[in-house]
């Protein structure tokens, strides 16, 4: 069943049905003010941070999912008649009712015809401020005068903590105050600190009526689907003092036939008569924005701007291949969703409430990955930022607050709390920094640890190696601590873990290729020697035909043919292949067994058979899970994305290609119903074979599938790739491909790839041409062709022929 349709031209995703099987998002703002809005205007809005700044409240789990959220509601004054600017939340029937969604990039605009009335509601926050826009055209189509009235209508939390809001009522429902005076609403609270109010104005109209309380407005045992306020025609001028508050303003709108009417309502922080500062700037008064910003010039203005922002942003990497799907997802929406991904990591979002209100560690270095070549400058300030949240020893926090970090003088944690993959992700994510940019200087760069100390950026990255190599197993294979990439396996401080092995060997690799290509011969030595040591322990963990999980404190084997459940688990056989420390033959092998047994229609399943009873000396939280949920045999799409760079790099590009299409949302667009979230945005996870759910996904939007994802598609199928001497082109292509054609930034360089298969082969660079010069790769013993810095300029057109 199809909702909807891409359109690339725009750089929009449209609904045209809004009865969804889930809530299909988006994302508003930047990092200063930010939103999330659904198909039906529901959603919430933050200042800096989803829980320590909300804005609007958001009752989470409730049904429907996504309320309350930004609604403007329509009254036909004559019969009384009255519908919403979005389907929901009044929910006309939609044979009479017509919706259409335009969900953008920063922005959502929803149209709505019923009964002879059409309307446009666009909402979205301009760069850089910290206010949003719900506008609202108004079109009386047909042939006599119509009186509408347009009531605006927000939940508005009491406190900016959204646990203190929603769970200390006896705090939160006696702090709120709520006033309106000349035409604006004022949300205060009774410690009168400005840095928590909130204001609400309208232009384009008169105000007629106002409500500042939320039961005032929607009446006794009602929602937002019938409130009392529209039904009667009329607010009831209430002005709240606790309890709670909401920003209502009803204006009457008169149009001639074929008249539209264009009106501004605005939500911004601070008060709407006075300036204030905090430690990140100062706010404008409300009533100065409103008379500089809500004009529908200015609007219009803003509302291009943003459109030209996130085509900027998103040019760096464009592409034109034989599949038009994976082409709407690279160019638009996987790409901006990347971008969600940095700036929000996993704290705002309609799964998470508020409580990972921070940079998670490991999710944040993987985050870094796929942006790096679009907002190098940015990733460069969130490395930094992410560098000083390891501590001395070599381990990471497992969760870094910008807004009150401390380096220096952060608590270091004991063993048993650290997670033994976290700082193993610093090499990849460096050197992916270093190579893109081509600034060597960065490994010399001095940061801070979190607890005490400081070094350069390559003393980090070789620290993480220490810690890792100073915490291993009588296995000789790392420690498990806390957990490893997977949190519901805790193999602790005398399990060992083979995910983390591999890890840390993948991370040797590319310490040890940094320092040769950079002069460091002691540590290159160094590294490749550690590597070599770890040769025999990685032979240990061979299963006969796939590689262990890992192995408890009593010995038992996770992950191994032996068990009856668990035998098989796929994030060390990806990693096995993709940290190129094993022979061929065991990688393929490998990669072999997973598709053998963890594929299937809808993607990887992380293990099988899932686990129903506990294993001495191994924490499994995953048995809180039914089988084939979540990490117990369902569908993990973040580690799916490594299947992709996986078989990339063993050269098998049919099988590359299948897995990344097994889970790409996209796919899934005329069949909604199966997948049900967003077709526009990766999801963590898809319900995996042995649940009666299976093909179902969830949590979508801030997840690593999508940093992965995007380096697997683009890094490993499409195969272009930075390197410190210039960009690699290896791809490994589904044989059915002509080839394809990328537009792609590199080091500030706008350059043109085509690619042509005329031998309809998987891998191999047959000849490579520069602006019609042969490039010679002869010196170039890797995979592919390496395209020189030297031999590239502004608006070059390299030409690669595959055979």
């Amino acid at each position: 069943m199809r909702f909807g349709h891409f359109d690339d031209e725009a750089r929009e995703y449209v609904i045209t049905r809004p009865d969804t099987p889930r809530s299909w998002s988006n994302y508003l703002g930047s990092r200063l003010y930010g939103g999330i809005i659904t198909q039906n205007a529901g959603g919430y809005s933050f200042y800096r941070s989803g829980g320590t700044g909300r804005v609007l409240r958001m009752r989470f789990n409730g049904m429907p999912v996504d309320e309350p959220g930004r609604y403007l509601y329509l009254r036909d004054d004559a019969n009384g008649d009255y519908w919403s600017a979005s389907w929901q939340p009044v929910g006309k029937p939609l044979d009479q009712y017509s919706a259409k969604v335009r969900h953008g990039l920063g922005y959502s605009i929803f149209e709505a015809d019923y009964a002879g009335i059409h309307s446009e509601m666009a909402c979205f926050i301009p760069d850089g401020q910290a206010f949003e826009y719900w506008a609202l055209k108004v079109t009386n189509t047909t042939d006599a005068p119509r009186t509408i009235s347009a009531f605006s209508y927000a939940e508005l939390a009491n406190e900016w903590n959204y646990r203190m809001d929603l769970e200390n009522l006896q705090y939160s429902q006696y702090v709120v105050h709520a006033t309106y005076e000349n035409g604006m609403i004022h949300r205060y609270n009774s410690t009168r600190d400005a840095s928590t109010d909130v204001w609400f104005g309208l232009a384009g109209a008169d105000v007629v009526s106002f409500d500042t309380d939320r039961d005032a407005f929607l009446g006794a045992y009602r929602t937002q689907a019938n409130p009392i306020a529209v039904e009667r025609g009329e607010c009831s001028g209430s002005q709240t003092v606790g309890d709670n508050s909401c920003s209502s303003l009803h204006t009457r709108l008169e149009l001639a036939p074929g008249e539209t009417r264009e009106i501004i309502f605005c939500l911004g922080i601070g008060a709407p008569d006075k300036s204030w500062s905090d430690d990140f700037g100062t706010l404008r008064p409300g009533r100065d924005v409103m008379a500089e910003f809500a004009n529908p010039e200015r609007l219009e203005a803003e509302l291009a701007k943003i459109r030209s922002e996130w085509a900027g942003a998103l040019a760096p990497l464009q592409v034109a291949t034989p599949d038009a799907e994976l082409d709407s997802m690279v160019n638009v929406w996987h790409a901006y969703q990347t971008h969600m991904t940095f700036n929000w990591s996993r704290g705002v979002s309609l799964i998470e409430a508020g409580d990972r209100d921070g940079l998670g560690y490991r999710d944040t270095v993987q985050d870094m990955l796929a942006v790096t070549h679009a907002i190098p400058e940015h990733v460069r300030e969130r490395l930094d930022l992410i560098l000083t949240g390891q501590t001395a020893e070599g381990g990471a926090l497992p969760l870094v607050k910008p807004l009150t970090h401390n380096p220096g003088h952060e608590p270091t944690p004991p063993i048993e709390k650290y997670r033994s993959d976290d700082a193993l992700w610093l090499p990849i994510t460096v050197a992916n920094f270093v190579y893109e940019t081509g600034d060597v200087d960065y490994l010399d760069t001095t940061l801070p640890y979190a607890d005490h100390g400081s070094a350069t950026v390559f003393e980090h990255l070789t620290q993480a190696l220490t810690f890792s190599l100073a915490h291993r197993g009588t296995n000789g294979l790392v420690q498990g601590l806390q957990a490893d990439w997977n949190d519901c396996i805790q193999f602790g401080t005398t399990g060992e873990s083979m995910f983390s092995t591999f890890l840390l060997a993948n991370g040797l690799r590319v310490v040890r290729e940094l320092a040769e290509h950079t002069g460091r011969e002691e540590a290159a030595a160094w590294a490749g020697a550690e590597l070599e040591a770890l040769e025999p322990v990685l032979e240990g963990a061979w299963d006969g035909e796939w590689y262990i999980r890992g192995i408890s404190a009593t010995g038992a084997k996770l992950g191994s043919h032996l068990a009856d459940e668990g035998k098989i688990y796929l994030e060390p056989n990806v990693w096995a292949a993709i940290s190129g420390v094993v022979p061929r033959d065991r990688a393929v092998g490998a990669m072999d067994s997973v598709h053998a047994r963890l594929a299937s229609e809808h993607g990887v399943a992380l293990c099988d058979p899932p686990h129903t009873h506990p294993i001495p000396g191994i924490g499994l939280s995953l048995l809180v899970f039914p089988p084939g949920h979540k990490e117990n045999g369902g569908i993990f799409c973040h580690a799916n994305s490594w299947t992709i760079v996986a078989e990339g790099i063993l050269g098998r590009g049919e099988r590359a290609y299948d897995y990344y299409r097994s889970y790409l949302p996209a796919r899934y667009n005329d069949h909604a119903e199966i997948h049900q979230v967003e077709p526009y945005v990766y999801c963590q996870f898809t319900h995996g074979p042995t649940s009666p759910r299976f093909g179902q996904a969830r949590n979508p939007w801030l997840t690593g599938t999508a940093s992965w994802s995007y380096i697997g598609v683009t890094q490993y199928i499409l195969g272009i790739r930075p390197e410190l001497e210039g960009l690699r082109i290896d791809p490994c292509l589904p044989t059915t491909w002509d080839g394809y054609q990328v537009a792609r930034r590199f080091r500030g360089l706008n350059l043109t790839i085509k690619v042509t298969n005329p031998a309809h082969v998987s891998t191999g660079v047959a000849g490579v041409t520069v602006n019609g010069i042969p490039v010679d790769l002869s010196d170039d013993d890797a995979r592919g062709a390496l395209v020189p810095v030297g031999a590239l300029a502004d608006g070059a057109e390299i030409v690669v022929t595959l055979g």
